[in-house]
């Protein structure tokens, strides 16, 4: 019998969970830096957003504790509800068991706030109840401390959790650059949020390929020596 994990993800197979990316979730974050971790959440969202991969959005205590899900989050979905809870474990609530029922994909990327105690909960619940399987996205989820943070992980992948980074699920599900209808897409995603690989995108398309470059600007005035 085939290994379901040896599959690679697609957009066809997999779908995406949102835990808890709130702004009190995320000032307890000391595993990764903040802006980090909220520049790829963002990046992960506009890649399920490329590839039309179904999303879940869920909150906890929103107006008691955890505050407002982020903005730049919000705004790649801006449609999409927020399922509300009050248990730490999404499992807990009927309509996030509902909705992911409702994708009808088996293969469950995850990422949220804190990975020790709302992503760990939910991974192994949603393992041990349902039989899904479940993609832990490492560098779009944080913990209280690195080591809160990575003791989680290791409890999750010893438990049959996948670990992942956002940039490799991205990669994953474009598969092929003649894949050419989220070639554009991905290649802007990657400029926007990939940090040194962006850059490099950046550099090959205008030096090697000549393309003119992504923003306009004043003109550049060539050098002139000072007076000794």
């Amino acid at each position: 019998m085939n290994n379901p994990k040896t599959e690679v993800l697609t957009p066809l197979n997999s779908q995406l969970i949102f835990i808890d990316h709130q702004p009190q979730m995320a000032f307890g974050v000391q595993s990764i830096d903040r802006q980090t971790l909220k520049n790829n959440t963002v990046a992960l969202a506009k890649a399920a957003k490329i590839f039309n991969v179904p999303t879940t959005l869920t909150t906890v205590e929103t107006e008691s504790f955890s505050g407002h899900t982020y903005p730049e989050l919000l705004a790649v979905f801006p449609d999409a509800p927020l399922l509300e809870r009050t248990s730490m474990n999404s499992w807990d609530d009927q309509k996030v068991r509902d909705a992911l029922k409702k994708n009808g994909r088996n293969k469950i990327i995850v990422s949220g706030l804190w990975t020790e105690v709302c992503n760990a909960t939910f991974a192994l619940s949603a393992m041990n109840d349902a039989g899904y399987e479940i993609y832990m996205v490492a560098d779009a989820s944080g913990g209280t401390t690195k080591e809160a943070h990575d003791y989680a992980m290791q409890r999750m992948i010893q438990a049959g959790v996948v670990p992942v980074t956002w940039q490799q699920v991205l990669l994953e599900w474009q598969r092929d650059w003649k894949n050419r209808a989220t070639y554009d897409a991905v290649m802007e995603l990657v400029r926007e949020h990939s940090g040194a690989y962006g850059m490099g995108v950046d550099y090959a398309y205008t030096m090697v390929h000549k393309a003119p470059e992504r923003v306009q600007h004043g003109p550049s005035l060539a050098p002139v020596a000072a007076s000794v």
